[in-house]
């Protein structure tokens, strides 16, 4: 059996609290490793190294930073099938889907190598008579990333490329799913030059979590989970003194307004809405037709779409959807179906019991489509985190507007139309942090900010983009004057610039 213990200090090292977790391969059902889970002891010798690293490496020249991830692109690239191999058999997402996983990540490497620009401070000539002030973005100093399995690749480099361009030495604590990609990763920042200690890789489930949040010499964490860990990871990181970004659950809509293009519209939500077996924070899951024309055509062709989807295991080239990632989440995901129809909601298309000859054991769900469902439903409030869609009817756009805005999560949203009027005042008014217009998964890109509103996130600064330089760093400020034989007396008023 596979053993997976921790990376630290720039060396694979094996666990030391006794306690392990299994790694399941979601196709099959089969344990194929073992994932050492940290105590105390195993997080603070990450920090150790990590605050021994960290001062020379942030003293070194921001284009040698920027060096070592032109390096890391590199072999991103080099090692993308490998990485992408390793990745879908431990969560279960199709091969291309898993290199996009990979290749969302990348982009984020790429936007730091500009570090020697997006960190520069500013600086002000002759504030006040023979005084000058200037700012500096310094590094907070060790930071930590706590992350999910949905996106074993994308999220931790998201986290960690800002954080180590800025100069900060980092402790990686991703989910015990799928762990080995994380890992590799770690190993191919020191093939491209990272010195060890700065980027370490602890595994862990909970204790681990607490024991960050909890050590005084962690300055910032980010986190990416359900809705209630991200509240008790951002109150616990405030409480112990720790600058915090939390990503919460989402419950995202697609608004089709009744002069959009049909078919754009349903493929665009077989996408957005299967996709990943819907383990994506931005799959869309509700999508909301305007007008009972737009609903029935909407259904009518959603219907075979969603009967004719290829389910299989990642080895499945023509696979559109894999398993979920663990039999508790198949569970959790049928139980939730099984109340949307007890709620009333028409279950067109029922996928709680598919099978995959030869994959009897895998954990897998078919593609579930509802309609009429209403508000007041679980499968409405709740988010499913798997292959459901559900069909909520509007009759005007100004219903349909007001869904996604009374809803608590706010991460994403999207909007299909042809009038330029509506999709202009949706994208004004939503109160939603990410907004597509026929655009059905509106993640940015690098160059800007990733991040919602209400219960999807909590702490001002968003992921990668300028956002993750600030939060990164700390600005300091400093007002500097040459006196040249100037001879001033003693001031006891507040100092203003005359």
């Amino acid at each position: 059996m596979r053993e997976i213990g921790h990376f630290i200090g720039g060396k694979h090292v094996a666990g030391k609290s006794g306690r392990t977790a299994d790694v399941f391969n979601p196709a099959t059902g089969e344990v194929q490793a073992k994932v050492a889970l940290a105590g105390d002891a195993e997080l603070a010798a990450a920090v150790e190294v990590a605050k021994a690293a960290q001062p020379a490496w942030a003293a070194a020249n921001p284009q040698r930073r920027a060096r070592v991830f032109m390096k890391f692109v590199q072999l991103l690239n080099e090692n993308m099938n490998d990485l992408a191999e390793i990745l879908s058999k431990e969560h279960g997402k199709t091969i291309e889907d898993a290199k996009g996983d990979i290749l969302r990540g990348l982009e984020v490497c790429e936007f730091v190598i500009g570090i020697p620009h997006l960190a520069k401070g500013e600086f002000t000539e002759g504030a006040g008579p023979n005084i000058d002030m200037y700012s500096m973005r310094q590094p907070v100093g060790i930071g930590a990333g706590i992350t999910p399995f949905n996106f074993p690749a994308m999220i931790p480099m998201w986290m960690f490329a800002p954080a180590i361009a800025c100069g900060n030495a980092f402790i990686l604590k991703p989910s015990e799913r799928d762990p080995s990609v994380p890992i590799r990763l770690a190993e191919l920042m020191i093939e491209a030059g990272l010195p060890a200690g700065i980027l370490n890789v602890v595994n862990g489930d909970k204790g681990a979590v607490d024991a960050i949040l909890t050590h005084p010499d962690i300055g910032a964490v980010s986190f990416v989970g359900s809705t209630p860990i991200a509240r008790y990871v951002y109150g616990t990181a405030a409480m112990n003194g720790k600058r915090a970004q939390c990503f919460g659950g989402a419950k995202n809509h697609m608004i089709i307004m009744p002069d959009a293009d049909l078919d754009q519209a349903a493929n665009a939500l077989m996408g957005a809405g299967y996709g990943s077996a819907g383990e994506r924070c931005m799959a869309i899951s509700v999508a909301v037709p305007v007008g009972e024309e737009t609903a029935n055509r909407l259904i009518d062709k959603l219907t075979p779409m969603v009967e004719s989807l290829r389910i299989g295991p990642y080895t499945d080239e023509k696979a559109d959807l894999g398993p979920v990632v663990t039999k508790e989440a198949q569970a959790r995901i049928r139980g939730l179906i099984d109340r949307g129809v007890e709620e009333g909601a028409k279950l067109v298309v029922d996928g709680r019991d598919f099978k995959l000859q030869g994959y009897e054991d895998g954990y897998f769900v078919g593609g579930c489509l509802f309609d009429h469902v209403t508000p007041e439903m679980d499968i409405y409030k709740t988010e499913i985190f798997g292959p459901v869609l559900s069909v909520v009817r509007a009759k005007n756009y100004e219903e349909a507007l007001s869904l996604p805005m009374k809803h608590e999560y706010g991460n994403g949203v999207a909007i299909y139309t042809r009038d330029g009027d509506a999709a202009r005042d949706f994208a004004s008014r939503i109160n939603i942090g990410m907004v597509g217009v026929n655009v059905p998964i509106p993640v940015p890109l690098a160059y800007h900010s990733f991040g919602g509103w209400k219960a999807s996130s909590f702490g001002d600064l968003n992921q990668h983009g300028t956002d993750s330089i600030k939060f990164w760093t700390r600005t300091k400020t400093v007002t500097s004057r040459w006196p040249s034989g100037i001879k001033d007396g003693a001031e006891f008023v507040m100092p203003t610039m005359k």
